[in-house]
């Protein structure tokens, strides 16, 4: 009897915010602009990001060449974002940089279209639960990059700058652990070459990032696997000149083929001979955590 009240109390409660919502909604469609304006800025500043995108889709429905109409334009790509209406928000970005390109304010929305598309990437459980980003698609990593890469190369002194240069060297981390996630999937299947180019593809493009030292370690395993000792010596000579501490090699300085762990039955049956296990990657977080 308490679960039925309780979600009857639930309903009830939803209904009476929807209708209270829907009210206002009327009542701000019979204010001046001057008065919805501040209406606006009244929702936005208590939070109701809702309530705050209805009153600025109303702005822009009923004043569309007011003196609030390009504000209302920014405000709007902000309650969208802070409401996770993260393709409106970039969308709404998109819109004012095309609608107003030499707009004293065009930086933010700028900022907030690289701020948008990362969001949208990581959806709706990655905001609340802690998981590696480095595994997932980095389709809105790279989308995001870029996106900055538009404010700093049209206006390198925003006031939105610093964190956009500290946002991106955070994503091209990322980018580069994911390309040597996926150097590390190819191991598992025994694509060495591809693995290989994975590593490359890392040392060339992402210098300076933590990913590159993994990834020369990629490029010594791949090319030793695949018989190219002349390339797997060069890039072991580059792995210990630059990270003579790689979890890779032994006190030595000799390279260290990184075997599963994990072995079947039937290679333990029969003492190594039979079903060896594939060579595994390399993640040298995992020592430092």
């Amino acid at each position: 009897m308490q679960k039925k009240f309780f979600f009857l109390t639930c309903i009830l409660s939803a209904v009476l915010l929807a209708a209270c919502s829907s009210d206002d909604y009327l009542e701000e469609l019979s204010l001046g602009e001057e008065e919805l304006y501040q209406r606006t800025q009244k929702h936005i500043d208590d939070k109701q990001y809702e309530r705050a995108v209805e009153a600025l889709q109303a702005m822009e429905a009923r004043f569309p060449f007011g003196k609030y109409s390009e504000q209302t334009q920014l405000d709007l790509i902000y309650a969208y974002y802070m409401q996770h209406e993260f393709d409106a928000a970039y969308a709404s970005a998109e819109r004012f940089i095309r609608l107003h390109p030499r707009h004293v304010n065009v930086d933010y929305a700028y900022y907030m279209k690289g701020l948008a598309s990362f969001a949208e990437g990581r959806g709706m459980f990655e905001r609340f639960m802690p998981t590696d980003m480095t595994m997932r698609d980095p389709g809105a990593a790279r989308e995001s990059f870029e996106d900055f890469s538009q404010l700093l190369s049209r206006y390198p002194d925003s006031i939105y700058a610093a964190d956009a240069r500290k946002r991106m060297v955070y994503l091209r981390n990322l980018l580069a652990r994911y390309e040597v996630h996926v150097a590390n999937y190819y191991f598992k299947r025994g694509a060495y070459l591809a693995a290989a180019n994975r590593g490359r593809y890392v040392v060339e493009n992402f210098q300076r990032t933590p990913a590159v030292p993994d990834a020369l370690a990629v490029m010594v395993q791949a090319y030793l696997l695949l018989g190219l000792d002349d390339l797997a010596d060069d890039s072991l000579l580059a792995l210990r000149e630059n990270y003579p501490d790689h979890v890779s090699l032994d006190e030595n300085g000799e390279f260290l083929i990184n075997i599963n762990p994990v072995r079947s039955w039937l290679n333990t049956a029969t003492f190594g001979l039979v079903d060896n296990p594939p060579p595994s990657g390399f993640d040298s977080r995992e020592e430092k955590r």
